[in-house]
């Protein structure tokens, strides 16, 4: 809570609790010595606030010490409520010269419970509030924990482009210019876009035009060392008004289509169709199933956890992933829907 806003709030708390014994004196009997006894009460419960609110709890309930926390708080409750009982009938004769009268033990007894009580109520009020205020700056570190940390996973992320991705893409450009240079010039421009992206824009969310030119052009350097037998498609439907997204969320998915949907010998394919439904975007990935051998294991599982984790994080509750393999194991897909 903003502390301006706290000091306000205390002082209008104890301002209203001070004006308050003149709520019940009316009439021509109110003085400023009648007002100053029965500000008493109110100057008590301060004192047993802030006694609490800035020593007994932080240093001894918080730190687990609950029985000294207990013991002060008994002894000095019941210390003031004596005394606060004592002086209503001791300032009574002093200040306004009225006699003091005899009260039956029960009423007596009656009157001091009340006070002990109200003190009590306060002592408590005070733990609570530390407790929340506390509960709260705990609840505000840990969400900007997990958000740094959501933070480094994308920043690791961009990093992850895989290395052998960049020096096949550089060796695939370098035989390009040997036998059409257009496609070489043209090869070269996205690989500084795709490298740009990653490494200038930081933001948390992108614009959803900007992220499907991004997987675009890595599709597109990605199928540079296709052979002719192997089908890439890539669609794109912009939505009518401008979409923020999480960036770099589905190019795990896009790098498995290409490392596990492509058969040297078979004929292969990979479909990448992204478009959107009202503040849907639906991200759909398809690709011939060709698993590796089990003694391949490259990246095996890691980029779905991945995923996984980060739409955990981004878009927890607000979306939906289905994938895996088709009925007759040759088509996997992967679908993700998220509610912007």
């Amino acid at each position: 809570m903003n502390k301006k806003l706290t000091v306000f709030l205390h002082v209008g708390f104890w301002a209203f609790m001070f004006l308050s014994p003149l709520t019940y004196m009316r009439g021509t009997g109110v003085t400023l010595e009648k007002y100053l006894m029965n500000c008493m009460s109110p100057l008590l419960m301060m004192l047993v606030f802030y006694v609490n609110y800035l020593w007994l709890t932080p240093k001894y309930f918080v730190a687990g010490k609950h029985r000294y926390y207990l013991l002060i708080n008994t002894v000095m409750v019941i210390c003031l409520g004596f005394f606060h009982h004592y002086w209503m009938s001791y300032a009574q004769g002093l200040l306004l010269d009225v006699p003091q009268r005899h009260i039956a033990m029960i009423d007596a007894m009656f009157f001091l419970l009340r006070d002990i009580i109200d003190l009590a109520i306060f002592a408590m009020m005070s733990t609570a509030l530390v407790l929340a205020f506390r509960w709260q700056r705990n609840e505000d570190a840990r969400l900007e924990a997990e958000a740094a940390r959501t933070k480094a996973e994308l920043k690791n992320l961009r990093y992850q482009i895989n290395p052998h991705f960049l020096l096949n893409t550089l060796n695939n450009i370098y035989a390009l210019t040997a036998i059409d240079q257009t496609r070489a010039q043209d090869a070269i421009q996205q690989l500084s876009k795709l490298l740009s992206h990653l490494l200038y824009d930081q933001e948390e969310i992108v614009n959803l035009d900007n992220e499907v030119r991004f997987l675009e052009n890595y599709t597109n350097l990605m199928r540079l060392r296709l052979p002719p037998s192997v089908e890439v498609t890539f669609t794109y439907e912009p939505p009518e008004q401008p979409i923020m997204v999480v960036p770099l969320l589905v190019v795990s998915l896009v790098e498995n289509a290409f490392k596990h949907g492509i058969s040297p010998t078979l004929p292969s394919f990979i479909r990448i169709h992204i478009f959107t439904i009202g503040k849907k975007v639906v991200y759909n990935i398809e690709n011939s199933n060709h698993p590796k051998t089990e003694k391949d294991h490259s990246g095996h599982g890691i980029g779905l956890q991945q995923v996984q984790h980060r739409l955990d994080l981004s878009y927890p509750d607000r979306y939906e992933w289905i994938h895996g393999v088709s009925d007759d194991g040759k088509v996997y897909k992967s679908t993700i829907k998220l509610d912007i």
